[in-house]
Formats: structure tokens, C-alpha cells, sequence
């Protein structure tokens, strides 16, 4: 048995290949299934299982597109009513592939429908050797069980039920398989390292190490991070079948005074990617920025308004592809095209432009010290709470979708996040809201407490 895995970077997503002689399995597949179709064709084998842990919260599934590719046969939990053609799978159920035996165990908590796949390679025993647990079983944390309201605590209480009578009964040294690592919303506290075993997992995990059902239940329902709002939409997109990508617009280029006419029908989100200092020194009116060399996917998905077409202003076309396809693996199909010749034509052409001064963070200090500008960080909660600058206004980034209400559009505003990237993000809503004296504090909160005006 052979066992590959396919990390994507951003939502830290991880797919697996196990492989017999003649044929392997593909576990929890992304939409983009030329690295698995790649890797199969180089190892001479055929992909003739398809095996879901659970309807995924942050990202769409590619088993519909992998099972129109290769024919395979796509195995899903009978507990999430999935529409799409597919064998249902609960507690009990083993299947077979060549000497390995993939047998079903019900791990509901992360989601009410979840099941995990205690793995067996007969050719070298009867003892499991690796478990796939989807998001059931981190890398130093479990799954956050706090995605349904109201359910948290029955949840939560599975998930310790699950984990206690079922998982952590295997072999010390049966191998983790995780479909999430360092970086996903799925969790709150996962390592950078992307497999572990069973015993390592229950020697060093936070949540494992939580014998009282009680407290994990707490531990797990209190002060857990914000959910992106695309969570709830691509479980769904995932339960009844995602659109087959072959059968999407590609994203196209659209010369300027197309695209000026599709801004003044207004029936588009406009979307630039570039980074945040290109954004800053010029961008249309009215566009969302989100840098594409960021946490890009998870923040389009937070934010974007669902079911309209996205237009892109990108640096290249190469650039718009990319984009394209991290959003739709968040949801967002709709990608017709992006702005031909990019800002360059765009500026060039007379068109309407805006900016975002960015200010150094003496700058920023001179203006807040003389009242003529106020300080906005949009930082996280947990940032926030960990340290802060005097006198600053906190509304995360995300939030300010509806709480740019609690904001004066007549004041200057400085907006402030770790880095610059958010800020950006955050400083294309209050301007699309009306705001016209917008700044970013370059360098963000880092720079500003490096120059002695934070604590």
C-alpha cells in the first residue's frame, strides 16, 4: 500500500491517493483533478474508488469531477443525504481495494453526518495501519464542532464520544491522515506538521489530552475563531453535486470599455487581486480588494456576495486563472473574466480611478494625535485582545460588510490590520460605502508597535 498526499496551500487542504498494485483510491478530492489523474497515470494505476469523510464546510469537493473523469465510484456518508449518484456509506461498512481494507466508522462531531476510514493492508497484516479521519482528527487538535447553531454541545459531545470509544482505541502506531493542517478554519490549533500516529496524537494533543467529557465540551464550544460565511454554502453545494468544472465559462479577457459598461449595469462584483500596494496606488471605484498572494480563497468566500458573476482586475492573465480557480473551489463559479490590459489600459484610457493612501506609522501618529483621523483595526478578536493601540476603533475586517454603519463617512479613517493585507480588504468596503478619506498604515500593527506608538 501506497499512500501520496496533496496539500493545497490557503485552505490547507489535504487529499490523499492510496494505492495497490493495479488500482488506488482518491480520499476527499479538490475540484482541480489533474494532480490526482497526473499522479495515477504515473504510477500506472486507475482510480476506482472515491471516498468523502464528510459534506466539507470550506471548500468544494471535486468527486463529481474525478467520477466523470475515470468512472470511479464515488462512496459518501448515508447520514448526509447526499443527492449526487453515490454508494452510502455508515458505521460498519468495509470496502475492499486489491489487499486493503478501508473499514467505516461513524466519527460524527466536526459535522453531524462525519465518518472516518480505519485503514488495513492485509498483504502486511490484520492490524490497521493508517486512519482517515477528514476532520474528525488533527494534527495537534480535532474538529471544531461549532458550525451548526444550536447544536454545539450534542456536537461537541459526539466528537468526545467518537474520539474516546473508536480512535483512540487504534494502535499507537497506526498513521493520521488529516484533511486539514496549519492554517484551516476547521480547527483552532493545528500543527505545521501534516500526519502524525495515534499515539502521538493522544501523548500531545491539546483535545485528547482532555479526559472529563464536560470540559472537552467547554474547551471546544468557547472562544473558537469566527466562521467564514462560506462554510454553510459549499456544505450544501457539496451535499447535492457541485457543477462539473468542464462545463464552466472560462475566464476571459474583457477590453476596458466593456468592462466600464458591465461596472454601470451593476450587476457584477468587481475584483482585484493584485497586491495590496498595487491596489492602493490605483483601482477602480467600487472594487473589492483581496490580494491574491494572501489567505485569498477563505477571504473571498468570508465575504464575496454569493450568486453573481465575478470580474477580475489582475496583473496577468496567468494571474486571473489562478484566481478563477480558488474561488471556485470556495463556491464561486460564476468567473466570465478580467480586465484586459489591466490598470495600466484601464488608466490610460481616462476611465474612473481611486486610491488608498498607504501612510508610514509616524504619519499615521501625527494625524491621530491631532484628532484629524481615527484608527480602525481590523484585526481578529484574538489579535485584538492580545494587544491593542489605545484609542483605536476594533471592527474586524469581515464584519465591516455591515458594521461600516457604525462609522462616520464624513471623518478620515486610518485602517490598520497585521500586516497591510486586510487593511486593504477593509479599506475597498468603507470606500465602495461612501468613504472617501481612507488610508492604510503600512506595515500594519507590526510596524506601528516596532515604532513605539503600540504596545
Amino acid at each position: 500500500m501506497i499512500i501520496n498526499q496533496f496539500f493545497i496551500q490557503g485552505i490547507s487542504h489535504s487529499s490523499y491517493i492510496v494505492a495497490g498494485n493495479k488500482a488506488c483510491a482518491v480520499i476527499d478530492p479538490s475540484r482541480d483533478i489533474a494532480r490526482y489523474l497526473g499522479a495515477a497515470r504515473k504510477m500506472g494505476l486507475r482510480i476506482t474508488l472515491i471516498l468523502e469523510t464528510h459534506l466539507h464546510a470550506d471548500f468544494v469537493s471535486g468527486h463529481l469531477d474525478l467520477a466523470e473523469a475515470t468512472g470511479a465510484q464515488v462512496y459518501a456518508p448515508k447520514s448526509g443525504n447526499c443527492t449526487f449518484p453515490h454508494k452510502a456509506l455508515a458505521e460498519g461498512d468495509e470496502i475492499a481495494l486489491e489487499d486493503i481494507r478501508f473499514r467505516v466508522i461513524d466519527s460524527a462531531g466536526h459535522t453531524p453526518e462525519h465518518i472516518s476510514y480505519v485503514t488495513t493492508d492485509l498483504a502486511r497484516g490484520p492490524t490497521p495501519v493508517a486512519l482517515f479521519p477528514g476532520d474528525t482528527l488533527f494534527v495537534g487538535d480535532v474538529g471544531r464542532p461549532d458550525l451548526f447553531p444550536g447544536k454545539a454541545e450534542v456536537l461537541a459531545g459526539s466528537l468526545y464520544d467518537n474520539l474516546h470509544t473508536k480512535i483512540m482505541t487504534l494502535p499507537d502506531e497506526c498513521e493520521v491522515y488529516p484533511a486539514h493542517g496549519k492554517g484551516s478554519l476547521c480547527g483552532r490549533a493545528m500543527a505545521a506538521k501534516r500526519t502524525s500516529t495515534i499515539g502521538y496524537e493522544k501523548k500531545y494533543n491539546y483535545a485528547l489530552r482532555i479526559a472529563n467529557r464536560g470540559e472537552f465540551i467547554k474547551a471546544l464550544t468557547t472562544d473558537m475563531p469566527a466562521a467564514p460565511d462560506h462554510f454553510a454554502r459549499c456544505s450544501e453545494i457539496n451535499r447535492t453535486g457541485p457543477a462539473l468544472m468542464c462545463t464552466l465559462q472560462e475566464t476571459a479577457p474583457i477590453e476596458p470599455k466593456s468592462f466600464s459598461e458591465r461596472i454601470r449595469m451593476g450587476d457584477d462584483v468587481i475584483l482585484d487581486i493584485r497586491s495590496y500596494p498595487a491596489f492602493s496606488g490605483l483601482h477602480i471605484p467600487g472594487s473589492w480588494h483581496i490580494d491574491l498572494s494572501g489567505n485569498f480563497a477563505t477571504q473571498a468566500g468570508w465575504i464575496l456576495p454569493p450568486g453573481r458573476d465575478i470580474l477580475l482586475v489582475a496583473e496577468t492573465q496567468a494571474q486571473a486563472e489562478e484566481a478563477a480557480l480558488q474561488l471556485r473551489r470556495v463556491g464561486f463559479d460564476h468567473v466570465p473574466g478580467f480586465l484586459d490590459g489591466g490598470m495600466l489600459i484601464w488608466g490610460s484610457t481616462g476611465l474612473p480611478t481611486q486610491r488608498v493612501p498607504v501612510i508610514t506609522p509616524a504619519e499615521a501618529n501625527v494625524q491621530l494625535t491631532s484628532g484629524s483621523a481615527i484608527l480602525v483595526d481590523v484585526r481578529s478578536d484574538e489579535e485584538w485582545a492580545a494587544a491593542h493601540a489605545d484609542n483605536s476603533v476594533h471592527i474586524p475586517w469581515h464584519d465591516l460588510r455591515t458594521r461600516y454603519t457604525e462609522l462616520d463617512s464624513s471623518r478620515h479613517y486610518i485602517v490598520m490590520c497585521r500586516g497591510g493585507q486586510r487593511a486593504s480588504i477593509a479599506a475597498s468596503i468603507l470606500q465602495m460605502h461612501g468613504f472617501s478619506e481612507v488610508s492604510n498604515l503600512g506595515g500594519g500593527y507590526t510596524a506601528y508597535q516596532r515604532a513605539g506608538f503600540a504596545p
